[in-house]
Parts: C-alpha cells; sequence; structure tokens
C-alpha cells in the first residue's frame, strides 16, 4: 500500500530551506517526493498533514536508554538547589523504600546549590541504614551511605581503583563520593539477575522508549550493554520491547567490557530494528568532577589534571580488539588530555574501511587536536545542551585560555568534521528540542545574556541537520536515513510548528504531533 503525505511543511534537510510538496511512502520506504499533483494518483491512502511541519526522523545520537529509563522510576534529584533540599527529598523516599530494597536518587549536580555543598556520608546514614545510592547528573560519581559502599566491599582501607577514586574528607575518611571506576565496586554490588530484574529492565525502557516516541525521536545509539548484569538481560529487554512492541530504532553500542563475549557469541540483532554498534571506551572522566583529562591543570585547582581511565598501552589494546573484529570505536572523551590519547591510538590504527570512529563530547580541544581529527574518519559525537548545563562554571574550571576550543561546535563543522547530535540523557533532557535551541542559543530559556562563547553557535538548520543526517553519518547510514527522499527510510518527526521559522523561544513551544518510524505511525498526539 502507498500512502501520501502531504499539507504541510515537509523539509528534505538535504539544503537548507528544500522542501517538498508531498512525500509518497510504499511499505517502510520514501519512493517518490515532488507535488500533489505529481503524486497523488499512485497513492492508496493520503494524510493529510493539517499545515504541521515534517521532517526526517530525529535520532538521538548518543544515550542511555535504560539509564533515563530508571531515572523515570527513580528519585529525581534534579531540581535540588541545595544539599538541604537533596537530603529532604531522599528522606521522603525513604518513607516508602522498603528495607530490603536499595533506594536510588539521580541527577543531583553541587554545581546547582547555593553553597555548592555536598551531603555527607554522615547525613544520609541518618536517614536510612539500608544501602542508599545517589547518582550524580554526569553518571561519572555517585554518593553513597556506608551501607552501599560496605556492599561494595569498600572500607577504609580499600585502595581506590585504577581509573578511578574513593573520595575521603580532610582527615583520610570516608565521604561516600565515589568517581568514575570507583563507581563500578558498589554498582556491581546491586542484584542484577532473574525473571525479576529482566521484567525491571523491561517496564524501563517500555518507559523511555514512550518517552521518546512522544517527542519526535525515532531512534537513538544507546550504551547499555555492560551495566545490568550479564549483556544476554539488557539484550533481553530490548528485544521484548523493540523486538516485540515498538517500532523503534536502536543502535547499540558494546562496552569494551563485554564486546569480545558478544561477538564471540555471535549474537544476533533484529535489523533494522536492533543493531550493533561500535566498541564503547571511556577515557576520561567528567568535567562537572573534575576528572576530565587536562593537558594543563585545571585552573580552580591547580594540583589536578583530572585521571584517565586507561594507560596508553591498554587504549591501545582495546583499539586493536575492535580492530580484530573489524569494529569502529565509540570513545568518551571531555578533555584535551584525553582527545590527545586516542587520536594518538587511532592515527596508529584508523576505523576499518567504510566505517568511522566515533569521539563523543570533545568538549575541550586545541587547534593541533582538531586539525588531526580532520585526517581521520572520525564523525564527533556533541551534545549541545552540556552548554547551558555546564557555563558558568565551567569558565572557573578551565579559564580564559582554553576557552577559545571549548564547546567549539561551530568551529567544528566549519572545519569540514562530521557532526551528530545527542544529549547523554539521563545526563541532559532527552527532548530534541531543547537541544537544538541549546545549539542555537547557548545559554538557558531564562537567561538574559546573548550566549556563552556566542561566536560558536550553530544555526536551526544545522542543528536539526546534526540530528538526522549526522546521526545516520555516525553509523555509516546516511545513504539511507537522515534526509526525506526517494530510496530512504521513512522515518519521520513530524511537529505542530515550523522549527526554522519565528524565535528560538516560540520554537521551544514546538511539540511532536506524530512520529513515524520505517512507514508506521508509531506515536500520534492526542487530541
Amino acid at each position: 500500500m502507498k500512502k501520501l503525505w502531504y499539507g504541510g511543511t515537509i523539509y528534505t534537510m538535504e539544503r537548507e530551506g528544500e522542501t517538498v510538496e508531498a512525500v509518497l511512502v510504499e511499505d517502510d520506504k520514501i519512493v517518490a517526493v515532488g507535488t500533489m499533483d505529481e503524486l497523488k494518483n499512485q497513492a492508496d491512502e493520503q494524510i493529510d498533514l493539517q499545515g504541521a511541519a515534517m521532517y526526517p526522523g530525529f535520532v538521538d545520537s548518543h544515550l542511555h536508554i535504560l539509564f533515563q529509563g530508571e531515572k523515570l522510576l527513580r528519585l529525581d534529584l534534579s531540581k535540588a538547589t541545595s544539599a538541604e533540599e537533596m537530603l529532604e527529598l531522599v528522606k521522603a523516599a525513604a518513607q516508602t523504600t522498603p528495607p530490603d530494597k536499595w533506594l536510588f536518587g539521580e541527577g543531583w549536580n553541587e554545581n546547582n546549590f547555593v553553597d555548592k555543598r555536598i551531603p555527607t556520608i554522615e547525613e544520609l546514614d541518618e536517614i536510612r541504614k539500608e544501602p542508599i545510592l545517589l547518582t550524580r547528573v554526569c553518571h561519572h560519581v555517585a554518593l553513597g551511605n556506608t551501607a552501599a559502599l560496605r556492599a561494595g566491599g569498600i572500607d577504609q582501607t580499600t585502595p581506590s581503583p585504577s581509573g578511578g577514586e574513593i573520595g575521603r574528607d580532610e582527615n583520610g575518611n570516608l565521604n561516600g563520593l565515589l568517581y568514575d571506576q570507583a563507581t563500578n565496586l558498589v554498582s556491581n554490588a546491586i542484584p542484577k539477575e532473574g525473571d525479576s530484574y529482566i521484567q525491571y529492565l523491561v517496564d524501563a525502557l517500555n518507559l523511555s522508549i514512550d518517552d521518546m516516541l512522544s517527542k519526535g525521536l525515532t531512534g537513538g545509539h544507546s550504551e547499555d550493554m555492560s551495566y545490568f548484569g550479564k549483556f544476554t538481560n539488557p539484550l533481553t529487554a530490548y528485544e521484548k520491547v523493540v523486538g516485540e512492541k515498538h517500532h523503534f530504532r536502536v543502535n547499540l553500542l558494546r562496552h569494551h567490557a563485554v564486546f569480545e563475549e558478544m561477538m564471540e557469541s555471535n549474537v544476533q540483532f533484529d535489523d533494522p530494528f536492533i543493531e550493533p554498534g561500535a566498541m564503547k571506551i571511556f577515557v576520561d572522566g567528567a568535567l562537572g568532577g573534575s576528572t576530565a583529562a587536562l593537558i594543563e591543570p585545571y585552573a580552580d585547582n591547580p594540583n589536578n589534571k583530572g585521571l584517565f581511565i586507561h594507560t596508553d598501552d591498554q587504549l591501545e589494546s582495546l583499539v586493536k580488539l575492535a580492530r580484530k573484529y573489524n569494529e569502529a570505536i565509540a570513545v568518551h572523551i571531555i578533555g584535551d588530555a584525553a582527545a590527545q590519547q586516542v587520536l594518538n591510538v587511532i592515527e596508529k590504527y584508523p576505523a576499518p574501511k567504510g566505517k568511522r570512529d566515533r569521539l563523543i563530547h570533545c568538549c575541550i580541544l586545541n587547534e593541533q587536536l582538531i586539525h588531526r581529527m580532520t585526517k581521520l574518519p572520525v564523525i564527533l559525537d556533541l551534545q549541545p545542551a552540556f552548554v547551558p548545563s555546564d557555563f558558568p562554571w565551567a569558565i572557573d574550571r578551565l579559564g580564559g585560555e582554553r576557552l577559545k576550543y571549548a564547546y567549539a561546535w561551530k568551529t567544528l563543522m566549519n572545519r569540514g568534521l562530521m557532526c551528530a547530535a545527542g544529549t547523554d540523557a539521563p545526563v541532559e533532557d532527552i527532548d530534541p528540542i531543547a537541544t537544538i535551541y541549546a545549539a542555537v542559543e547557548r545559554k538557558k530559556p531564562t537567561d538574559d545574556h546573548d550566549g556563552y562563547l556566542p561566536h560558536e553557535k550553530l544555526t536551526r538548520f544545522e542543528a536539526i541537520r546534526a540530528y538526522t543526517v549526522g546521526s545516520a553519518q555516525a553509523i555509516g547510514k546516511e545513504e539511507v536515513r537522515g534526509l526525506i527522499k526517494a530510496g530512504f527510510d521513512a522515518d519521520f518527526s513530524i511537529f505542530d510548528r515550523d522549527l526554522l521559522k519565528g524565535t528560538s523561544e516560540e520554537m521551544l513551544k514546538a511539540k511532536a504531533v506524530q512520529t513515524v518510524v520505517a512507514g508506521r505511525i508509531v506515536f500520534k498526539l492526542p487530541l
């Protein structure tokens, strides 16, 4: 059956401002674009957009879909404006958390606190003797009470693991904070097996994907395979949710800890809705927790340059492992020293022919690093919402000199580098409209200024294209996804207003009215 979409503004995203009058779809593919007169007689069914604006399917190029689902299930600490308010939220949640269950919280950020004070382990112990684990917004730092640390085998004598740090106060006592690889000591102690756990993951995934579809997202590139027990746990959940219920496209990055096991197990993926992705590697931490690896020390902490997750030799071994299986890498790099470490390796071992290495975040760079990137088969996976989240405190972390190449999205695009757009959800708001606003305005909607480093603002066309063409380029699918064009997948994001017209503040009011994946309407705004 052939369906004709018409009656709205239909952006192809192939060239700026290019629109078509109608799109003809057969099954899961676009078979033609053109005028109503050209196409109407070929259609078995006509679908009137009623003035809405249609775009190629928006795809979040970097997020953690299961963590996002957990965020929707767990205590939300993202709105806390002080340590005291955060503790009150935890106290309230403790009243309804059974003694045999952990109390989990998500999204706290001391940079949003009036006095920047983080609650102490003693304050958490006063609330509950059973485990409490509160994950910072960046997911590179966690705060636990004594019971949570004990569950992870952490006591006064426990040394910090490689690539992580166990936090201590000025007297050398545990303060409840865990950084990067140290968080695994506790998270690995959380029970993660059995049918009830699989059902928990299914519930989280259903919540997350339903939410994404309601925001116009047709897919996402997600990294979930190593945090939920055996990789078969999250993979089974995806098969139950995406394979059996949702029309939705997910590209699953495979963490280096489970990559070879997955390759050797000859895992079968439910293409084209569940696709295998690159090997995921973390190279450094986060700027908010001062664990991003910098070439020069932090401006606000001259004794700290952040941390590397892997030694040079370890990183080289991981890249060689990916290449052994003819696979690209998707690597988390926040700091310039992290970018330097990665480039040193992938210059020796570039991505396999026909694939691109994905450099994720790329928040602090320099001229030499950018030049080296332009010589390699890479795509940059950027999170524009980091700017309004990280500024103005990022200025204190970095100092003035490094700001020239900080969060430099426009510079990177102007240098010809392919760029995709994502949110790192649950780190940032999963709504693509919020990300587009952040890319073009580089501030919070409530801020009264011209944006942070305004010369790095993107146009709305560039920001939207990063969600469409850029996300397709990240997985080598730009010949079949990311444009409204004959022969391409029939994935559409349809909004109640034109995202390329009016003010940015007016754009923020946009709502998805329909989401279409492989020719099927998978979300429709209730009337």
